[in-house]
């Protein structure tokens, strides 16, 4: 007597593999456009206004990148 199977585990996998890998994608975009449109805006401002909210020109990158994380 022989058996075999024939359910195809593999293929769940690789859809559920491509799906997450299409989540981190969209993932990884939008939190770059996060920070870019944080960086636009900060960058807008003036030396005063951004005083008033305690940053300076040399914080907008570190603020940038820090929302995104």
């Amino acid at each position: 007597m022989s058996a075999f199977t024939t359910s195809t585990p593999v293929a769940v996998f690789s859809a559920g593999r491509i799906t997450k890998m299409a989540t981190n994608l969209f993932g990884a975009i939008a939190s770059w456009n996060d920070a870019r449109i944080t960086r636009q805006f900060l960058s807008k401002l003036s030396a005063r206004e951004l005083e008033d909210i305690g940053l300076s020109f040399g914080d907008i990158d570190t603020i940038s990148t820090r929302a995104v994380r």
